[in-house]
């Protein structure tokens, strides 16, 4: 079993591909026997895949601020909720409950802790993939920059091999949890980051 951390909007967006790309997502975790661990929301598209995983019989674990419990609505069915001081603290405990990042479409909060993710593997805090659920296109944007900012020379070949990205959410899972994310020389202590 590994523990997904996946990391997506906090409204549905305005298609319908996104929700039914949650709801996917959800039932492609829990047929692979993989556990979610997200933001603790009960709105938008975490609290859709998180109740996929529910309806599916799964484990979802929730972190979320203690600020955030009422704006976000935190989750009361989830199996495990964390009721955190910050948004730091909420991104460290996901990201050590978890085994692999998935990005779902999502706004500028999504793509902040998305990044985060990246930068801690490239500063060698883990050795955790991250992967991009391109729904309906909607990162093919950020690929593109990602490949110009590697093609400018800002950023290292094994770093954009940190990034996956794929439209079915089984064989990107099945992708993540495959690839041996090289092992990088820590340039930081967990402490620091």
């Amino acid at each position: 079993m590994a523990r997904i951390c996946v990391f997506c909007g906090s409204t549905a967006g305005v298609r319908p591909e996104y929700a039914e790309a949650a709801r996917t997502l959800g039932r492609a975790l829990v047929a692979g026997g993989h556990e979610l661990v997200y933001g603790g929301g009960n709105v938008g598209l975490m609290g859709i895949v998180a109740d996929a995983v529910l309806v599916a019989g799964g484990d979802v674990t929730g972190v979320i601020p203690q600020a955030l419990m009422a704006r976000e609505i935190g989750h009361g069915g989830v199996t495990t909720l964390h009721v955190v001081d910050s948004m730091h603290e909420r991104k460290a405990l996901m990201a050590d409950r978890s085994d692999a990042f998935l990005a779902l479409p999502g706004g500028v909060g999504t793509f902040e802790e998305l990044f985060e993710a990246i930068t801690w593997t490239q500063l060698g805090l883990h050795r955790k993939p991250c992967g991009l659920l391109n729904v309906a296109g909607f990162y093919d944007g950020l690929l593109a920059f990602l490949d110009h900012a590697w093609a400018e020379g800002f950023i290292k070949p094994e770093t954009r091999a940190i990034v996956m990205a794929g439209t079915d959410p089984a064989e990107l899972l099945r992708r993540l949890l495959t690839t041996e994310v090289p092992a990088v020389p820590a340039w930081i202590s967990a402490r620091e980051r």
